[in-house]
């Protein structure tokens, strides 16, 4: 019955304002606060491919835990998966309190936003569209690696890329990810005060031109990736579904001239 009281007059039976509102978007700070760090880590490991193939191939197998078990295995990568899809899920939840509920609502924000002209308002709007695109093409690509976690590596991640027509996908999530991320982080450093120090109003110009300069380092090395990926798919596409195998165990070779 107390919940039944607070949902309708929005304080609790004694009379005392919910805390469950400021409690959600401490939630909804930390979750955005991981996954944008996260995203940050996945986009320098899955650009090891610029470096080489044998590098690349052995992040994938660093990842599967091969300093764990021999010759590492997937379920390690499955295990990550499902940890950070569930933190992307209940971070969307939590985002979508925010968002305007009707056609109504977003008028209003819209009118707010242009009256006052305001820069920070119009990077909302920005992580906000992003943020919505992110839920349903995020999904599609933590499924895929959710059930398909043995293939990632130089091949089979380019394969997935090209052959299996991945690329356009992949540009607009790389886009939709690197702009909601930096301005995510730039307005939990302003909303939570960090970095303030005696000048918080010299601290928000500086911390804006930092979150442009990440946007666009992290575009920038987004894009790279994903045009070494391509070239790679197409280089490959007459061998699709083979792996990789890295150049030390090619130079392996037994008398007869086969790998050993």
């Amino acid at each position: 019955m107390s919940d039944l009281i607070e949902g309708y007059i929005g304080t609790t039976t004694e009379r005392k304002k919910s805390r469950l509102p400021a409690k959600l978007d401490y939630f909804q700070s930390a979750t955005g606060l991981f996954l944008a760090l996260f995203m940050w880590a996945h986009m320098l490991l899955v650009s090891s491919i610029l470096i080489s193939k044998d590098f690349m191939y052995g992040v994938t197998k660093a990842l599967e835990g091969s300093f764990i078990v021999e010759g590492g295995n997937p379920i390690f990568v499955s295990i990550a998966v499902a940890v950070v899809f569930i933190i992307f899920i209940t971070h969307a939840a939590l985002g979508m309190r925010k968002l305007p509920g009707n056609f109504k609502q977003y008028q209003v924000i819209k009118a707010h936003s242009k009256n006052m002209g305001h820069d920070d308002t119009k990077l909302w709007f920005i992580q906000a569209f992003t943020g919505f695109a992110m839920f349903f093409l995020g999904s599609v690509h933590l499924y895929i690696m959710l059930s398909h976690p043995g293939d990632i590596g130089p091949y089979a991640s380019s394969d997935r890329v090209v052959s299996d027509w991945m690329w356009p996908l992949y540009i607009l999530l790389l886009l939709a990810v690197e702009f909601h991320g930096t301005i995510g982080l730039y307005r939990l450093c302003v909303k939570w005060g960090w970095f303030d120090g005696n000048n918080p109003r010299q601290t928000r110009k500086t911390l804006k031109k930092v979150k442009w300069a990440l946007t666009v380092f992290f575009l920038v090395l987004g894009f790279a990736t994903l045009a070494a990926y391509i070239k790679i798919g197409l280089e490959h596409k007459a061998d699709y579904g083979k792996r990789y195998v890295p150049t030390a165990q090619i130079l392996k070779i037994d008398n007869n001239g086969r790998l050993a």
